[in-house]
């Protein structure tokens, strides 16, 4: 069994769709990256990446490939999947925190998590996303961006 951690942080921008955890979620704001900067999705990613030892999303999916640029982060996950399957890994669980002041996420928790289990070819309830405000403290807190942290367990 082997635990990986990842992290990712996106800028809140205009004219720009949120997406988290492959899920559209209604907002005048969205985040700024060279893909479609899916935080939750990218933190999963990296965990994977890291419980492997095989780097992160930036080695796979380098920001400087036009390949990449407004990628679905859900099509890179399943990339990602691919990878550590044919290694010989399945995911046991993955838990994911997406700091977020606003919006509210609660009503696209168990989409998000219903996107990551299908693609990582497990059960939803091995899939945890939680959402938390940070009381207004930091980037986050003051509405600037979006991060997300994840762990996940490997087997």
């Amino acid at each position: 069994m082997r635990i990986g951690y990842g992290y990712d942080v996106h800028r809140l921008t205009e004219n720009r769709k949120l997406i988290l955890g492959g899920v559209e979620i209604p907002f005048e704001k969205g985040l700024l990256g060279h893909s479609d900067a899916d935080v939750l999705t990218h933190a999963v990613m990296d965990s994977l990446l890291g419980a492997c030892a095989f780097g992160d999303i930036g080695k796979l999916f380098p920001d400087t490939d036009e390949n990449y640029k407004g990628a679905d982060s859900i099509m890179l996950l399943k990339e990602v999947y691919g990878i550590i399957k044919n290694s010989g890994y399945a995911v046991v669980n993955i838990d994911s925190t997406i700091c977020c002041q606003s919006p509210k996420l609660e009503p696209y928790i168990n989409k998000m998590r219903a996107n990551i289990a299908k693609v990582l070819c497990c059960d939803i309830d091995c899939i945890s996303v939680k959402a938390t405000t940070e009381e207004g403290l930091g980037f986050t807190g003051a509405g600037e961006g979006i991060s997300a942290t994840a762990v996940c367990l490997i087997d």
